[in-house]
């Protein structure tokens, strides 16, 4: 009988984990090949992980105030549902935090949130920013003082662009750092993991990009293993990133996921995705783009819930790009490219497209490979 070694376990941004397959497999005499589905078990109830001082002992502030800024990240890349990102410059959100005497030692108060239109909370507790900035005074060991945020939002909601990564990750450094940064970014991940966790799932594939810059690959959740995958520094690589007027409910993203798939897709997708990889480390755009395209499981289900997405995917394509799928969860669209200027020419196709197919209007962003990540300003 064929055999199926999958992940232990490794919970993502739709709640699913990979289950063994007994009772699974069929074979084709003809062929000689096997079927096999690869059946999945949805999960109900996320659990944050649990958090320990990794400092020897309480650090003192050694600054009062802080802004910190994270970038944008593009989730999944195609075929590396959950375990593949990168980061992308410029855009972004931003963090300010303060030392403040009139909070609660060991705590953190939201005093404010701009860009939102008043969507977000200001529980800290109920708040991105929040959870993991209280997640990274309890991996500092601060007991003694409280901190006060303020929540500038560049990120649009639910846009496929890490927008809760963003918030939690720029806290966790503004935190980390009024305290002299005694935390590695590696280190910061993990409190912002408690933030995804509370919010969408307990997955790294944006907040370890948006904290560590670049491409990053998760190599497992148990223990949290993260392995950078650096990009050529002589060679560019643009995004375009195409966000519609529309809104894709994490829900729905997440109801139209297959609970099986075939093995020949299983296969092809970790075909790909070891493709891409090959592609991040050889600076081989052309490849990149390829594998990025060729999701089999995840971008067929959810792309008929953008209106229009598939034109728009084809339009980048004939415009010149090397790849096209979707961010994240989406409705952004992402394409990749060489050159700002055949960036910007991509981008306004697929805006036409959006408009055409789907009847959206969508704006079109080009932007670098963020090779920093979330940092000081």
């Amino acid at each position: 009988m064929a055999q199926c070694c999958l992940p232990r376990s490794g919970y993502g941004e739709v709640g699913y984990k990979l289950k063994s397959l007994s009772g699974y497999v069929s074979t084709n005499c003809n062929s000689g090949r096997f079927a096999v589905l690869i059946r999945c078990e949805a999960k109900t109830k996320w659990h944050s992980p649990s958090l320990s001082q990794l400092t020897a002992s309480e650090p003192f502030p050694k600054l009062t105030t802080v802004e910190a800024f994270a970038p944008a990240t593009v989730a999944n890349l195609g075929p590396g549902f959950d375990f593949l990102g990168c980061a992308v410059d410029g855009l972004g959100d931003r963090v300010i935090a303060n030392i403040s005497q009139d909070i609660p030692p060991g705590k953190v108060s939201i005093s404010s949130v701009n860009g939102d239109g008043g969507k977000l909370s200001l529980e800290s507790d109920q708040n991105c920013a929040g959870i993991a900035a209280q997640a990274t005074l309890e991996l500092l060991g601060v007991t003694s003082m409280g901190v006060s945020l303020s929540l500038h939002k560049g990120l649009p909601l639910g846009s496929g662009l890490g927008s809760s990564a963003a918030s939690a990750a720029a806290a966790a450094v503004a935190v980390n750092a009024l305290f002299g940064s005694p935390l590695s970014k590696d280190q910061l991940v993990l409190a912002a993991l408690v933030s995804e966790a509370a919010v969408s799932g307990y997955h790294a594939d944006n907040v370890a990009p948006c904290l560590m810059g670049g491409f990053v690959l998760v190599h497992s959740y148990e223990p949290l293993r993260l392995i950078p995958l650096p990009f050529p520094p002589h060679l560019d690589l643009f995004f375009v990133l195409v966000s519609p007027e529309f809104e894709a409910p994490t829900k729905k993203m997440r109801a139209v996921l297959p609970t099986h798939i075939s093995m020949l897709d299983h296969i092809s997708n970790c075909s790909q995705a070891s493709s891409l990889v090959c592609a991040v480390l050889c600076g081989d755009i052309s490849l990149l783009g390829k594998s990025l395209s060729s999701d089999t499981i995840v971008e067929p289900k959810r792309s008929p819930l953008i209106p229009g997405l598939r034109e728009v995917k084809e339009a980048a394509l004939h415009a010149g790009a090397f790849g096209c799928t979707i961010s994240g969860a989406g409705p952004t669209a992402v394409a990749i490219t060489n050159s700002y200027d055949m960036g910007v020419m991509i981008g306004e196709k697929m805006v036409e497209s959006f408009l055409r197919y789907g009847k959206l209007k969508a704006t079109a962003h080009v932007q670098r490979l963020d090779r920093e990540g979330a940092r000081t300003m």
